[in-house]
């Protein structure tokens, strides 16, 4: 796949990312690759000493915030050109034109764009509680914010309360935006929200999520500390994390 114009540094020099996607490491194991937490690190021998290849999740908090811009910039363009190299309208192959910007199929002359999927992600309270879930193939004992895809013709604020009752049968009432996060795993804008539960009562979806449970401040505080004995912290880096650490310190206002 050819480069991708990300953009220009301050001095006017543009900043390409390259696709090396095509390159095998030596003794790479396939079964780390794509796995939740995937720990594994690959040297390009194009690389400076000390430098390596990783997962993104897994690093994201060791980057800058231009670093983690331009990466996250680059995953979710990229992906996009790896997942759409037909047309939409015709079905017949598209060509990469702008700079990696947009696609143009030459049989019907369609132009296609980088494409975002909304997603909202909860922290819906009770009191001094906070309704945390778990998805199937997640790692034992990791809990985060509900969080679900906006369906067309759909507000926020009512994609906030269809999903969490459709996934945990809880009623909400007042829903507010706090913050945001591009996520592009694959093409995701995470739409950071609050909302009030019009109760605790529970009943999950087992084809949404595998459990959800009321957690309260000190449970969520000993998580983030590692010392709770069923719940591991949110990621970090992730938006999840950002809401609910402000929830524990009473800084969402």
């Amino acid at each position: 796949m050819p480069p991708i114009l990300i953009g220009r540094e301050d001095d006017g020099a543009p900043l390409f990312a390259f696709d090396i996607s095509a390159w095998v490491p030596p003794g790479l194991d396939p079964e780390q690759l794509d796995s939740f937490m995937d720990a594994t690190e690959q040297v390009h021998p194009d690389l400076p000493d000390g430098t390596a290849f990783a997962e993104l999740r897994r690093v994201m908090t060791r980057l800058s915030p231009r670093d983690a811009e331009i990466a996250a910039t680059a995953k979710a363009v990229f992906g996009w050109h790896e997942s759409h190299r037909h047309c939409a309208r015709c079905g017949a192959p598209s060509r990469m034109i702008r700079a990696g910007w947009q696609r143009a199929c030459d049989h019907c002359g369609a132009q296609h764009f980088p494409r975002t999927d909304p997603v909202v992600i909860m922290l819906i309270t009770h009191g001094n509680a906070v309704l945390m879930g778990r998805s199937p193939g997640w790692p034992e004992g990791m809990y985060s914010l509900l969080a679900g895809f906006v369906e067309p013709g759909e507000t926020v604020e009512a994609a906030v309360r269809r999903e969490v009752w459709e996934e945990a049968g809880v009623r909400v009432g007042r829903v507010g935006y706090l913050a945001s996060q591009p996520w592009p795993f694959p093409a995701s804008l995470m739409l950071g929200c609050q909302g009030e539960a019009l109760s605790r009562e529970i009943a999950i979806d087992p084809y949404e999520i595998e459990d959800a449970r009321w957690m309260s401040r000190e449970e969520i505080l000993a998580a983030f500390a590692g010392e709770h004995p069923q719940v591991l912290p949110a990621r970090a880096g992730a938006v999840a994390h950002f809401l609910l650490r402000n929830w524990l310190a009473d800084r969402l206002d």
